[in-house]
């Protein structure tokens, strides 16, 4: 078995992880550069300033931290509450503050409460993000046009027509290559364009304004010697100031880092081969606090995990935390060597990239997101308050926000009752607590006895005493002869008191209690099934016991035959949104269709097939492939195998995924990208073999005489398509472009 690498001694490891560390550490080297810089530029402190905060970050937070594949740094999420301290205390009270702020973190990792800072509504932590973006972006969009940044958001906005109507043309001109260059960097097309973008894009972007900048008078990256007046001083003002100001930065450093980690993490467990370890919080809250102390001491800026360099550390392969160590000693030996080129940077490059980073933090998904959920008023509270008044301030207001309308939501309760042809309904809508305990019992007093009763719970919560109440009327009112059924607003059931079951039909056994059966002797476990089969006739036979007695008497009439792998991670109906009569499906291992040639073995998928599209008249044949499929890597593994060994029925199943594994070793040898995801590069050869395999597949059902006959007559139509597991994500086949594309919402509400 090979040795992991110890967290401590992240050098210790085999040649292959150290060159993926390595590749990762110079992309995330060459993004942390010019963004530590603008970030310097954006606070008014000393550029080298953000050098050290990348270096400190890198190297400290990277050997402590409890999150591998983070990247921390000079914080995006900082830069208004740093040019603020910098604005009122000065640059080395500032460092000061920083080195303070790190202690806290690191009191607070050792107390190990990490996880509170998770507890704060999303809505509030995107909305004083967005805030922070905003702030940001108004700021050096004076640096764009020209001059410099005033003390707030408001004075800058209120600054803006008189900056348009005074443009500084070289500045303006930097400044535009720059944005269009990030812009279009991430879509440059064909092969070239894939070449090119192996380039980060902040680098490009800097680079190209730098050499448009030859010539223009325009200022430039100055980085002073070191000199001993860069380290900190304690602060010059009120105590309680001094406080708030370490609090704050604290706080948002603390969350930013946080809710990064998390980000980073998800997209580390979603890679095929889940290296890096997963994040421990209280460990990485301590960590960043050493790295803010270190950092204050030197002369640096304040440090926070940034999700952005995180996504491109784990998007370039690293698997351990020597690439952030890495990045950080590679940003010393650029400051220490590579001054001289640091210094042809113009400021407004750094001022314009630092603007896109801004706007980028007011994320429209993350707006949608909060209007989903009916958290809209929180965000947009937040995100003013913080805009207008400070950081602190603005969260503050958001968890005021927040408080209020959660009471309101309580209070504001509204239970009608309705009678009906054949049953009462009783609708709840909103929150069922205490509060509304004496109008729910008012309302279902007015129900008849023995009548049939429907209670239609509108809102997300119910408290005990409210559940206490409904369930104790619930079995007085069926033992006097009464029917009761308790559903969603959509239709949907919902938790019976009786039972307080509140799982979903496709909730996995082990999260499933309604489903844990004990077998005759006693011994839990082996009769699973049969409590899910009890759970089935208890919970969801009723609901659907009429739509199958239906399609009993008019026998089966799906349109669609689906073709896919037996892995028990595929939920065919889930996945497709499918019910009773909707589907053919067929599964194997592999998702496998012989061609008509193959042996008496194959009959039984060859049989459905003809069965679906001679006698069903199906209208689509689908292929669909999945993620981490076991078939697929077995194929890949079967190349070691030695010739002549034993063959058993899966190996001779597997066979037939040859042709598969040869067209993908055809499209490698001759360099044509025959397959490929549209929002992600294909993650790895399994990935590519499964992709391929669709491809394959659907060739081998054209190669049946009565599927090819359909299709010729335009009555059957076939498609592929991919699931990814980690991600709940579908993707369907284009077979013109040889792309599979991922199925997305808004485009489906927009058709």
């Amino acid at each position: 078995m090979q040795p992991q690498p110890s967290p401590t001694r992240p050098f210790a490891q085999p040649p292959p992880t150290l060159r993926r560390d390595l590749s990762a550490s110079l992309v995330i080297f060459l993004i942390a550069i010019p963004l530590s810089l603008g970030i310097a530029l954006a606070t008014g402190a000393p550029l080298q300033a953000g050098l050290v905060a990348a270096a400190v970050g890198g190297i400290v937070a990277g050997l402590l931290g409890g999150a591998p594949l983070q990247v921390s740094g000079a914080a995006t999420g900082l830069v208004v509450v740093t040019a603020e301290l910098v604005q009122r205390y000065g640059w080395r009270a500032t460092c000061a503050i920083t080195a303070f702020a790190g202690l806290v973190q690191v009191a607070l990792g050792a107390a190990r409460v990490a996880r509170v800072a998770l507890a704060v509504s999303p809505a509030i932590v995107h909305g004083m993000l967005a805030g922070i973006g905003a702030t940001i972006a108004l700021g050096q969009l004076h640096v764009v046009l020209g001059d410099s940044p005033n003390r707030s958001a408001l004075a800058n906005l209120a600054a803006l027509p008189s900056e348009l109507v005074d443009l500084h043309p070289p500045a303006l001109l930097v400044g535009a290559v720059t944005v269009a260059v990030l812009a279009a960097w991430p879509r440059l097309p064909g092969r070239p364009g894939r070449w090119a973008r192996a380039v980060p894009a902040p680098l490009a972007a800097v680079g190209t304004a730098t050499a448009a900048s030859s010539g223009l008078a325009v200022p430039r990256v100055s980085l002073p010697h070191w000199e001993l007046q860069a380290l900190p001083a304690l602060p010059d003002g009120p105590v309680l100031g001094v406080c708030a100001a370490v609090l704050t930065v604290t706080l948002v450093a603390s969350m930013e880092s946080l809710l990064s980690a998390v980000a980073v993490d998800r997209l580390r467990a979603e890679r095929p081969d889940g290296r890096g370890g997963p994040a421990e919080l209280d460990r990485e809250l301590a960590g960043q606090g050493a790295a803010n102390l270190l950092s204050g001491l030197l002369g640096g800026l304040p440090i926070a995990g940034g999700a952005i360099r995180g996504a491109a550390n784990v998007a370039a392969g690293a698997a351990t935390r020597t690439s952030t160590v890495l990045h950080g000693v590679w940003v010393l030996i650029c400051a220490g060597l590579l001054a001289g080129v640091l210094e042809l940077i113009p400021l407004a490059a750094l001022a314009a990239l630092v603007m896109v980073a801004g706007v980028k933090m007011v994320s429209f998904a993350h707006i949608k997101h909060v209007q989903r959920h009916r958290e809209f008023p929180m965000y947009a509270a937040t995100l003013g308050a913080v805009v207008l008044f400070g950081v602190l301030e603005g969260l503050a207001v958001g968890i005021v926000v927040t408080a209020f309308l959660s009471l309101r939501r309580l209070t504001r309760t509204r239970i009608t009752t309705e009678a009906r042809q054949d049953s009462h309904l009783v609708r709840v809508s909103g929150q069922l607590t205490f509060l509304a305990v004496p109008r729910l019992s008012r309302a279902l007093t007015q129900v008849p006895e023995a009548a049939t009763v429907v209670v239609e719970l509108g809102g997300s919560f119910m408290d005990h005493a409210a559940y206490d109440a409904l369930q104790s009327w619930t079995d007085a009112h069926r033992a006097r002869g009464g029917w009761v059924t308790v559903r969603g607003r959509a239709g949907q059931p919902i938790a019976e008191p009786a039972s307080t079951h509140a799982c979903r039909p496709w909730t996995p056994w082990r999260n499933h209690h309604c489903t844990r059966h004990t077998a005759a002797d006693g011994s839990p476990g082996g009769e699973q099934l049969l409590g899910g089969v009890s759970a089935f006739q208890r919970n969801t036979a009723p609901l659907v016991r009429e739509e199958l007695a239906r399609l009993a008497q008019e026998g089966q009439r799906p349109t669609q035959l689906f073709l896919t792998c037996a892995d028990s991670r595929l939920v065919t109906s889930m996945i497709t949104s499918s019910g009773p009569g909707d589907l053919f499906t067929v599964r194997n291992v592999g998702n496998l269709m012989p061609p008509p040639d193959s042996d008496a073995s194959c009959d039984s998928v060859a049989a459905a097939v003809e069965y679906a599209v001679e006698v069903l008249k199906v209208g689509s044949i689908t292929v669909c492939g999945h993620s981490g499929c076991g078939a697929m890597q077995a194929l890949l593994s079967s190349l070691d195998q030695a010739p002549g060994a034993q063959q058993t029925p899966l190996t001779r199943w597997l066979r037939h995924g040859r042709p598969s594994l040869a067209r993908m070793h055809r499209i490698g040898r001759l360099g044509r990208g025959e397959v490929a995801l549209t929002d992600r590069p294909v993650a790895d050869d399994i990935e590519r073999l499964a992709l391929v395999n669709v491809m394959q597949q659907l060739d081998h059902l054209m190669a049946h005489p009565c599927v090819a006959r359909r299709v010729a007559e335009g009555t059957l139509q076939l498609q592929g398509m991919y699931f990814h597991v980690a991600e709940a994500q579908a993707y369907v086949l284009d077979r013109r472009a040889r792309t599979f594309t991922a199925v997305r919402p808004e485009v489906l509400d927009a058709v």
